[in-house]
């Protein structure tokens, strides 16, 4: 599901619980994104739910692929901006983002609207690329 604008390096990422949802193309494309060695965000429309639990294998397998891929999810991932609506579901996110920027190493965005959330991506990346020019 992409957004309008590919003016910015993204990766639209599903937190789909459907059973025919392949988490293995979700790893594939976020690998093939680090690879490309360039600063990108991560969006998202589909946080995962509080009600949804992780088989341990899921936990191990996320965990082994995190460690994998440490260094490169710190320096290229700027963000993952999810796109929630509510602002009562936005308030709820708050305190998960925090556990979130540890376990994974970058900091979770909220945004209204995938308006609000391009601004965001633009802005960071914007930010990032001055960082790197001064």
């Amino acid at each position: 599901m992409p957004l309008d604008s590919t003016d910015f390096p993204r990766v639209w990422m599903s937190y789909d619980e459907t059973p025919d949802h392949d988490h293995d193309e979700d790893f594939e494309e976020l690998e093939a994104t680090l690879r490309r060695g360039a600063p990108f965000v991560i969006l998202t429309d589909s946080a995962p739910s509080e009600n949804h639990a992780h088989s341990q294998e899921e936990k191990k397998r996320t965990a082994l692929w995190m460690k994998k891929h440490k260094t490169e999810l710190r320096t290229l991932v700027l963000a993952m901006i999810v796109i929630e609506p509510s602002a009562a579901k936005r308030m709820t996110f708050k305190p998960f983002g925090v556990a979130f920027a540890k376990f994974w190493g970058y900091p979770m965005k909220l945004a209204s609207s995938r308006e609000e959330a391009m601004e965001i991506a633009g802005k960071l990346l914007s930010e990032h690329s001055g960082c790197a020019t001064a």
